[in-house]
């Protein structure tokens, strides 16, 4: 309830001018429109599913080590089982400096998206732009990420126009 108050007041203004316009815009439905962005999507998720197998084939052998390390224990003198415990933990901790190589904040997999999803993000938000102001719209509401949208039946949806003006855009 009181997300509805807040934003009704943060809407009130632009209510109260008359002139001034709110829209709706779906970028989900908009993104899914773009056969550039659901390539890149395609193209992440293959990588990702790649380098995920990648690490789940460490852990496996990892755990293998471990396994064989726990039978073998007993009968291993304390120089071995040193070892065997050194080996089992340079290659956890191998995996996991891959794991953050393939995945960390400045990892492959947040490379490949900003090159392949920024280009997209930026034209689609110049058409949104585009198209509020040569619409003359005051405010452009996204209903696939504004939690706080309760009612929307009456708002002008410009997906179509963002889309023809991404079309356009060079």
């Amino acid at each position: 309830m009181k997300k509805f108050f807040v934003s009704l007041l943060l809407i009130l203004p632009f209510i109260s001018a008359g002139a001034q316009t709110i829209v709706t815009i779906n970028t989900e439905k908009l993104l899914k429109s773009i056969p550039a962005y659901v390539a890149a999507q395609d193209e992440l998720a293959s990588l990702n599913e790649k380098y995920k197998a990648a690490i789940q084939s460490e852990v496996d052998e990892i755990e293998k080590l471990y396994n064989d390390y726990q039978q073998k224990k007993y009968t291993l003198t304390a120089s071995q089982r040193s070892a065997a415990e050194n080996e089992i933990l340079s290659r956890e901790k191998s995996t996991q400096e891959k794991e953050k190589i393939y995945f960390g904040e400045d990892g492959i997999m947040s490379k490949k998206s900003d090159e392949l999803l920024l280009p997209i993000k930026e034209k689609v938000d110049a058409s949104i732009k585009a198209a509020a102001l040569t619409g003359g719209y005051a405010m452009v509401v996204d209903l696939a990420i504004a939690q706080s949208v309760v009612y929307s039946e009456g708002a002008k949806d410009i997906t179509e126009i963002v889309l023809q003006i991404y079309d356009t855009l060079k």
